[in-house]
């Protein structure tokens, strides 16, 4: 890291701490049934998005979810961000209670799209992004192909361009292409929450606390892609999607991208390799370094929003010097 980006980082850094105010919400501040409340429908070509927003102002945060979950995944971090942006968390299509148009593809090309329009829709001219898993993915190509859209990259777990997808992807891939994914691994969840927080289930796969994901986050993300056999065909055909590497040949445009990127990496992660944090420490022109969260998972920002907050704010205030 150079010595003028290292500077102003740990000036922002020291900022955040010196601030009581910013400490994040706790985990499981935010109940469903008021996210739901919060949630509303934006009408575009590519369906109906589910979208919650907070906050106000003419600065804006996007938080991009992961897999098979839902912008539910942010609602603690989005409470607590709301005092400094106007935060913006949509269901992916195909995920959530976002309701794609009819044969709407789903992969990460018509994802990216979806988001620019959606952010034109909504007079959103620039974001801090903030993303997870297959939305780090997405994330990834939103600042590529749409530059002056992304202000600045928070990441966490995802893909990368040497690891997507991961190998541990490859039994959800080959059930989707069976159409048995939703039945055999989803619906289970739905009908008996205890199945989702066993060792092999979403819970012991991607999180650290054994009493996660909540009934409310497995009502939340699971539920929705059983409803019906057109929810789970375009489930099906969003995991079917990861099986090409969307982020090839992406390695040169991030290097030369000037928005300032901050990761942090939970070190438990089954799914990613165990060398991402490595390379991911010299994939961005303008890093600002990886912290790596000790014993968490893949959807570790759920369940540490505290970081997801202190992480975001350093990042605005390192970008704005």
């Amino acid at each position: 890291m150079k010595r003028r980006t290292f500077m102003q980082f740990a000036g922002a850094a020291a900022g955040v701490a010196a601030l009581p105010a910013l400490a994040g919400a706790p985990a499981g501040a935010m109940s469903l049934e008021r996210w739901q409340k919060m949630r509303r429908f934006v009408a575009t070509p590519f369906g109906r998005i589910a979208v919650v927003e907070q906050g106000s102002g003419p600065a804006a945060a996007l938080f991009l979810h992961g897999f098979p979950l839902s912008s539910f995944q942010w609602r603690d971090a989005v409470v607590a961000l709301s005092a400094h942006r106007r935060c913006i968390a949509p269901d992916f299509m195909a995920l959530g209670f976002t309701e794609p148009a009819p044969g709407q593809a789903v992969d990460a090309d018509a994802q990216v799209a979806m988001l620019a329009h959606l952010l034109d829709t909504l007079h959103v001219r620039q974001v801090d992004v903030i993303a997870n898993d297959s939305g780090g993915a997405v994330a990834q190509l939103l600042m590529v192909r749409h530059p002056e859209r992304v202000r600045s990259l928070l990441l966490t777990n995802c893909d990368t361009e040497p690891d997507c997808p991961p190998p541990a992807l490859k039994p959800v891939i080959e059930l989707s292409r069976k159409g048995r994914f939703v039945d055999e691994w989803l619906l289970p969840s739905v009908l008996d929450h205890r199945q989702a927080r066993t060792k092999d289930g979403l819970g012991g796969q991607c999180y650290a606390d054994p009493g996660s994901p909540t009934d409310d986050a497995i009502d939340a993300y699971l539920a929705p892609l059983t409803a019906s056999p057109a929810r789970k065909a375009f489930v099906h055909a969003y995991a079917l999607a990861l099986e090409r590497n969307i982020l090839q040949g992406i390695g040169p445009a991030l290097r030369r991208a000037p928005q300032p990127v901050r990761v942090v990496w939970g070190t438990a992660d089954g799914i990613f390799s165990t060398g991402t944090p490595a390379y991911l420490e010299q994939a961005f022109g303008n890093g600002r370094g990886v912290r790596r969260l000790d014993g968490y998972k893949l959807f570790w920002p759920e369940e540490r929003p505290d970081v997801v907050v202190e992480e975001a704010l350093t990042l605005w205030g390192a970008s704005a010097v």
